[in-house]
């Protein structure tokens, strides 16, 4: 269980389910791990938060525990899909733990967001990879389907062919460099998603697919606050085991921010 996730199901204002899917991982696997370390390295944190004045424990957040994956990944995001819809109709915050990226196309199809804003190293607009449509590398594409447009910040790479996809109205991308001048002026629902990898790896180096030059934890905390208010659905993905537990850290802190920014919000 998600430490202070102590609402039953049917009090919750946000549930968060574990997503260990890891079936497309390119590089480094481990993915499947990232669930069960969020919640491991989320015991360290206090309770209490002074920049909102409320306790986490009191914000009426339940654990769902994992949906346990299986090697059909159409079949298995068809499955998360309906059960963060059943989130959504029980009127509660669907919060996912991945497992890889791909577990946010079933949030963003459960959601049905006007804007899917994304931290990311990678661009993720491929149509497929390694022959795979339902990859890791295809998420934001998949999520322009449901989407209006997309805003995917701490972008660093991406073939040919996606940044010219990129180029297109419906995609604004926003680089390392100036993420933290970046500001959020929509005013539809957002699916925010957290791809660990748009950290620098020095941050966070238990990710699948590093990136160097990326953003600073600060940076990244401040987009999660700027735009959870906004959010309908939220995720964090790509943590896996291969480091001391920074990623998890970084992952867990990440989920305890949007939650209290929300709940603020509101």
């Amino acid at each position: 269980m998600f430490p202070g996730a102590l609402a039953s199901r049917t009090d919750a204002s946000y549930v968060i389910l574990g997503a260990p899917l890891d079936i497309s991982t390119s590089f480094q696997p481990g993915a499947r791990f990232g669930p069960g370390r969020i919640r491991q390295y989320a015991e360290n944190f206090d309770d209490y938060d002074h920049r909102t004045d409320a306790h986490f424990t009191d914000l009426q957040v339940a654990d769902e525990g994992d949906l346990h994956a299986w090697d059909d990944a159409a079949d298995y995001l068809n499955f998360l899909q309906g059960m963060v819809t059943d989130i959504e109709r029980d009127e509660a915050l669907p919060i996912l733990l991945g497992g890889e990226h791909t577990v946010t196309v079933a949030g963003v199809r459960a959601t049905a967001p006007d804007t899917f804003v994304c931290l990311d190293a990678h661009l993720d607009l491929r149509e497929e990879y390694a022959g795979n449509p339902l990859s890791h590398a295809t998420v934001t594409r998949h999520a322009l389907e449901v989407a209006d447009e997309a805003v995917i910040l701490g972008a660093r790479t991406g073939n040919k062919a996606e940044w010219e996809r990129a180029a297109d109205g419906d995609v604004t991308v926003i680089p390392p460099e100036d993420v933290a001048e970046w500001t959020y002026e929509g005013d539809g629902a957002v699916y925010l998603s957290v791809d660990i990898d748009a950290a620098d790896p020095g941050f966070a180096p238990g990710t699948g697919t590093m990136e160097p030059y990326g953003l600073t934890p600060r940076e990244m905390r401040d987009v999660v606050r700027a735009v959870a208010p906004h959010a309908v659905g939220f995720d964090v993905v790509e943590v896996n085991d291969r480091d001391d537990g920074q990623a998890a850290t970084l992952g867990a802190k990440l989920c305890r921010e949007f939650v209290f920014s929300h709940a603020d919000s509101a």
